[in-house]
């Protein structure tokens, strides 16, 4: 394709990308294809010679685009948001124009220099203290990976990267019962092991117990488990549990163990400064991660990794090769070594024309909408009879369930299962099933970019409606 072809093919795309903007509301939210329909359509083999770009399209509108779930659609309520906008989309054109592969500094300044300004700024938005370094990692759950292997080069000294793990004594890491389940694979993958693992009993808020998270340390300690990491959660995925960082703080500090806190989704509300409560205690903290690719208008992969001491870090991850020496050395970053991939891509850029476009004061006025439509969702469902929450609403996040009269706790759980099932199948919302104390909830999180007050009050109207007709089919 020469550049003639190339920029009357992108043209077109551009036009596809808006239409698909303008449009998207009208799909179905969920992919409606069953598993191998889209496997079907796809040739057996490679093509032994090129095809033309406006066929490769037709294919893809014609087979590819059924099997697509439309996460940037305004009725996405499942999961947590994964959001795109104008801007950030226009910044990934650019990006992959440009093709950058930013490992060193050398191979981008500007990348470099740009991840670390644009990071400052995020700090400041979200009120994290002076003397916090950020880098951006692919996601949250490489950041708890980076915390437990830097914690582990802690605790023992840097002889795991020497030496292995082999014949030391084991390593405990502690979270709570909500916790992602990204903790325990990190725990897996950095070696401890998931039998050393400890999941903290949480209060009546789902928070955990500073008590508990104590009671475990020192029976670890006793039976000669070296504590290394607590992982604390703001914003845990399944109710969005927040953990008191003051007196997990301190028991960290107490005992030596490096603190993490995950606050992928709801890290994005602390630019809201009567959310940053959540941050109290943040003197305590070792690392913190969120994500401005769910709830900050920032497509995926984006998330801002923040650390008190980059020296541990880069002790952690640094390799010395040939190849990737520069005559620059110490007077410059190379973020390559303040994580798990050489490879790094110029994800600075998104965040950056994101933050400049839409300026603090309107993305911080969209998470408030967000929370506004969580709030009077919240009173709408207390206030139905045949409906309860399942536990505390947190910001955007709500977990509910349809308890029609008579019916005792197993049979809610199947028919919320079933309601969940029809809702999905319909197309037209998606949301997602959860478990609170062992019984089934349907959760909803309120946070795609175009998601306006009109689409709530629909999504509560389908809930009701199919709610009330699998009762009147029993």
């Amino acid at each position: 394709m020469d550049i003639d072809e190339f920029r009357s093919h992108a043209h077109q795309m551009v036009d596809w990308m808006a239409d698909y903007m303008d449009r998207v509301e009208t799909l179905p939210v969920r992919a409606q294809t069953a598993p191998g329909d889209v496997d079907a359509t796809l040739p057996r083999t490679a093509p032994q010679t090129g095809e033309p770009i406006r066929q490769i399209m037709a294919d893809f509108d014609r087979d590819i685009m059924p099997g697509i779930t439309h996460w940037q659609h305004p009725n996405f309520f499942a999961y947590f948001p994964a959001n795109s906008s104008p801007p950030s989309v226009l910044a990934e054109m650019l990006t992959a124009t440009i093709g950058a592969q930013c490992m060193l500094w050398q191979t981008s300044p500007a990348a470099t220099e740009m991840e670390t300004r644009v990071l400052d700024w995020v700090r400041q938005m979200i009120g994290l203290e002076d003397g916090f370094h950020g880098v951006i990692q692919d996601s949250a759950s490489g950041a708890i990976l980076c915390a437990l292997l830097t914690a582990r080069e802690r605790v023992t000294g840097g002889d795991a990267n020497e030496n292995g793990l082999a014949g030391g004594p084991p390593m405990a890491v502690y979270c709570s019962d909500q916790t992602h389940t990204a903790t325990e694979k990190g725990a897996k993958i950095a070696g401890y092991g998931r039998q050393f693992v400890r999941k903290i009993e949480t209060d009546a808020q789902f928070a955990m117990r500073p008590e508990a998270l104590r009671a475990a340390i020192v029976a670890d300690l006793a039976a000669g488990i070296r504590p290394a990491c607590v992982v604390a959660s703001l914003g845990a995925t399944g109710v969005g549990a927040v953990d008191p960082l003051v007196p997990i703080g301190k028991i960290c500090a107490e005992h030596g163990i490096f603190f993490h806190v995950d606050a992928a989704w709801a890290g994005s509300a602390l630019i809201l400064p009567e959310h940053r409560w959540m941050l109290e205690g943040q003197g305590h903290v070792d690392s913190l991660v969120f994500n401005p690719h769910k709830w900050l208008l920032t497509n995926f992969d984006c998330a801002a990794h923040y650390v008190r001491d980059p020296d541990a870090l880069i002790r952690t991850f640094a390799i010395d090769a040939a190849f990737l020496q520069s005559r620059e050395g110490r007077q410059v970053i190379d973020y390559r070594d303040w994580g798990v991939p050489l490879g790094r891509r110029f994800r600075a850029l998104k965040l950056w024309f994101v933050i400049r476009s839409y300026g603090v004061e309107r993305l911080q006025e969209i998470l408030r909408a967000h929370i506004t439509m969580a709030e009077d969702l919240e009173q709408t469902i207390s206030a139905a009879p045949d409906f309860e929450m399942m536990a505390p609403r947190v910001l955007s996040l709500i977990n509910f369930r349809f308890r029609p009269a008579g019916a005792d706790a197993d049979a809610c759980d199947e028919i919320n299962e079933r309601l969940l099932h029809a809702l999905n199948d319909s197309g037209e919302a998606y949301f997602t099933p959860n478990r609170v104390r062992g019984r089934y909830a349907i959760r909803i999180s309120i946070g795609q970019t175009r998601t306006a007050e009109r689409h709530v009050t629909a999504a509560w109207t389908l809930i009701e409606d199919t709610a009330r007709s699998l009762v009147s089919a029993q």
